[in-house]
Order: C-alpha cells, then structure tokens, then sequence
C-alpha cells in the first residue's frame, strides 16, 4: 500500500539477529507448529479454518516465545517484532474490509447475478470446458475469492458438466484453474494483498509482475482444455433455463450493471489506491441496487415498499452483516447470499494470529537463522527461487494453510532477495505462483478441502486438470531459470 508506512517502509524491516540460534532451536517453533496444525486440521477438517488454527498459530508464537526467553530475548523485543509485523499488514487488512462490502452491493445491485447470467448463456458443449475456465476467470477477478467462485458458479457448472456427459474432474479442474487465475490476479483478493505486502512491495506493481508467468499459464491451460473438448464425446444437453429463469425473475438483469466493475477496473489501471477504488466500487454498487433493485434493498429490511429508512438500512445491512436474497432453485442459494463486511473477520483474525507467529520468529532470531540455512543451499538466482518454491508446497502440505504458505516464506526470504539486487515483485510472484495456487492440490489444506467438498469432487479426480494451478510453479521455475523478466532492484546496475 502507498503511504509513510507502506511498501517502502516495510522494505527497511529488517529479520532480527539476536545471538545466532543453532538451527534445531529455531526449527522447535515451526515444527511445534505444523505439528499442531496438522492435528487440527485433522480433527476439525474445513472448521479448522473458522477459529482452531487462529489459536494454534498462537500456541506456535507462545512455543517460540519460550525459546527466546532461553536465549534471552526481552519480552519487549519479541512484542515490538509482532507490532512491526501486525502494521505491515494494516492496508491488507482494511482492504478485506472493504472486500467484504463490496461483495454485498455488488450482489444486492444484482452486479454479480448478471455476470453469472449472461456468462451461461455462452456455454456449448463443445467450448464448455475452456468457457468453464473464462467464466470462473471474469467472477473471480471480480470478487478477488475463490472460494466464492467455486461455491456460486462452480457448483452451476458442474451439474451442467454432468449433464453433459463431462467427466466431474475435468469439469472440477476447469473451474479450480479459472477461479485461482481470477482469484491470484484480482486486487480484491486477500493472497493478491497479502503476498505484496511479505515482500515489501507495492499491489499494482505485483499484479502487473505476475502476468508474465501467469498469462503465459493460463493460455497453456486454455489450449489443453480447448483440445479436450475437441475430442470430447459428449452428451446430453445443456438445461441452463432453471438457472437463468431464477436469475431473472429474482433481479432486474440488464447491461447497464456492467458499468459498475468496468468504472472500478478503469480506476485500478489509473492506479487510483485500492481501498479508494473498492470504496467507490462499494458506493457505485449501493446507488445501482436503490435503481434497479429496490424491491430487494426494501425487502432486506421486511418493508414493502422503498423509502429512506429502509434504503439506508437495507443498503448498510449488505454492506456490513450477512444478506440472503431468497430463491426456490437450491444451487443458487450461495450465489444469492453476501456475508460483508463480517464475513472477512475470520481471514483477518487468521492473518494477525499468523503476524504474531511470525513477529515472534522474526524478534527472537529464528527466521534469520532459517534463512541463513535455506540460502546456504541457493547458491544462484534460479536456486533462491526453487527454494522460496519449495518451501511454499512444503507449508502448504505440512502446514495445511496457504496462509501461511505466503507468510512464512515471504518473511524469510525478503531480505535475502534484497540482498541479491532483486526487486521485491520476484518473491511475490512466486509466493503466488507456488503457495496461492497449488494449496488446492492438497486434500488435507484447508483450500483442497473446501473445494473437494463444495464441488462434491475428490482431489485426486480433479488434480491433473486443475491444469493452471500445478503448471504455475513449474513456470516460475523455468522463467528463473532461463533468465527471463527477472526484475532488478532500482538500485541495482543491471535492467530488467
């Protein structure tokens, strides 16, 4: 984020060095922790994302509390660390906000219900598998989660998939590879945030680096599934009326709510500030619904007809708590549903706890003696990226998290980047590109479990055709490693 305290200054952290840690006392806290998170996630499976790991990743700062007070660092030293951690996290954290309330009037307007509708009606089956992917691409952009994409339009997709005669794993992949391409390029997005801000680098600068990696990606994948459904011998037909009709009869669906998302992506290529374009975005949102829908802003409130009162607090009703839109068709009960600004909580609960972690690590010498370890095995630039690679799928399958797939790494190696002369937008990008994407992969993350079970498909039927999220490390990798778009430090004599 811009400001006094944005990027820049989160670039002048640096990892404490108190007297060097031998290498098993700083691994105690992580492996404590992955330990405890493992069991959690265990016993708990999807919930463990609603509260349980929050507390764990406390216990885990409480382990490595423990092993700085043996080593004789000052309480004061270890809470200051988790201050600095928790502040470069404030723009992150203010823009899931402001997330949560731009998905409320953007559902209540009837914003996203009409991409959604509009998006199936280009559908045929032999195009449905790379139009799965587009789809999901254009909602999950627009909403920065996808989870949301996942559980609104996936689940849509794939009964249209089955009733095509699709394989659901095909249909899966298709979905999970549109909904992390959307989700990883979307500065709505809590890991688009989150990632920039481990690295000490700015949200724009990041999304505009990953494109080249991530756009090569996604046109693999779209030509792999273009060639599938070439070769596809399908069945059946395509019975989108229900859906369509449910749509319709429940919002006033015309193009002019386009208007909407094409003003707030005009704002985010003029570089205007995330949290003033999301703000916008909210308000543009909320004048739309008061136009075009008001019998629903109304009928929020249990009023029959529009007026103030019930305008006002219909309006900030789905800006702040949980809005349900009723429906008869049961598939798009989650489509027509918004939590706001309440339903972001959780994440952000998750990412102080995940600071507190890290700022414990981080004031009593642990990250820095990991790092020294990790980049004794890096020896070239292509080795610092396979191993910020690496240790990004070793979090997301032991940890359980993607998260902590980003955090953790992102602490650890920033500096170790700077130092190599390589600009922060390198370490993002692949913070993304291999702890963002491929914590879907794992049956036992929370990520895989969620969209295992909102889809009612196993991880190992999708995982091969969840093309763009397994094939984006391996593209990371062969960027670095044949030297392509590896950004310099502005102060670094060499270009870009």
């Amino acid at each position: 984020m811009k400001g006094k305290k944005g990027p820049k200054y989160r670039q002048d952290e640096h990892i404490v060095e108190n007297r060097e840690l031998r290498i098993w006392e700083a691994l105690i806290p992580v492996i404590a922790l992955v330990a405890m998170l493992a069991y959690n996630v265990y016993v708990f499976g999807d919930d463990a994302i609603s509260g349980s790991n929050q507390f764990i990743l406390l216990l885990g700062g409480a382990v490595a509390a423990i092993v700085g007070f043996l080593n004789k660092v000052s309480y004061k030293q270890m809470i200051a660390e988790v201050a600095e951690n928790v502040k470069s996290t404030t723009g992150a954290l203010l823009i899931l906000l402001m997330v949560g309330a731009l998905a409320g009037t953007w559902l209540i307007s009837g914003i996203i219900p009409a991409m959604i509708y509009y998006g199936l009606q280009i559908l045929n089956p032999t195009i449905f598998l790379a139009a799965c992917v587009i789809i999901c691409s254009i909602i999950s952009i627009a909403t920065g989660s996808s989870w949301t994409t996942s559980a609104t339009v996936g689940i849509a997709l794939i009964g249209i998939g089955e009733a095509l005669g699709i394989s659901l794993g095909m249909t899966a992949g298709a979905v999970l590879s549109g909904a992390y391409f959307g989700d990883k390029m979307s500065p709505l997005s809590d890991t688009t945030n989150l990632a920039p801000a481990m690295a000490g680098g700015e949200l724009f600068d990041h999304i505009k680096y990953m494109t080249i990696t991530t756009v090569p990606t996604i046109l693999v994948t779209l030509l792999i599934f273009i060639v599938i459904g070439f070769s596809l011998d399908t069945n059946g037909t395509a019975d989108t009326e229900a859906i369509l009709s449910s749509i319709d009869t429940t919002f006033n669906i015309n193009g002019w709510l386009f208007l909407v998302p094409v003003m707030v992506i005009f704002l985010i290529v003029k570089r205007t500030p995330p949290l003033a374009a999301l703000l916008i975005g909210t308000l543009l949102g909320a004048i739309f619904a008061l136009i075009f829908q008001p019998e629903i802003v109304a009928g929020l409130t249990g009023s029959n007809k529009l007026d103030f009162e019930s305008g006002y607090k219909g309006i900030l009703n789905a800006i702040t708590l949980e809005t349900s839109i009723p429906t008869e068709n049961e598939s798009l009960a989650k489509l027509f549903s918004s939590k706001g600004m309440n339903g972001m909580l959780g994440t952000i609960w998750l990412i102080l706890c995940a600071m507190v972690f890290g700022g414990i690590m981080d004031g009593i010498g642990a990250l820095s003696r990991i790092t020294k370890s990790l980049l004794a095995m890096a020896k070239t630039t292509f080795g610092l990226f396979a191993s910020t690679v690496g240790s990004c799928l070793a979090l997301n399958i032991t940890a359980s998290d993607q998260y902590l797939a980003i955090v953790v790494p992102g602490k650890m190696f920033a500096k170790a980047y700077k130092d190599r002369g390589l600009a922060p937008e390198n370490l993002s990008r692949t913070l993304e590109d291999s702890g963002t994407v491929t914590s879907v992969l794992i049956p036992w993350n929370t990520c895989g479990a969620y969209h295992s079970g909102v889809l009612g498909v196993s991880v190992a039927d999708y995982f091969m055709y969840a093309i763009f999220n397994w094939l984006s490390p391996i593209m990371t990798l062969l960027f670095a490693a044949l030297g392509i778009k590896i950004k310099q430090l502005a102060s670094s004599s060499k270009s870009e």
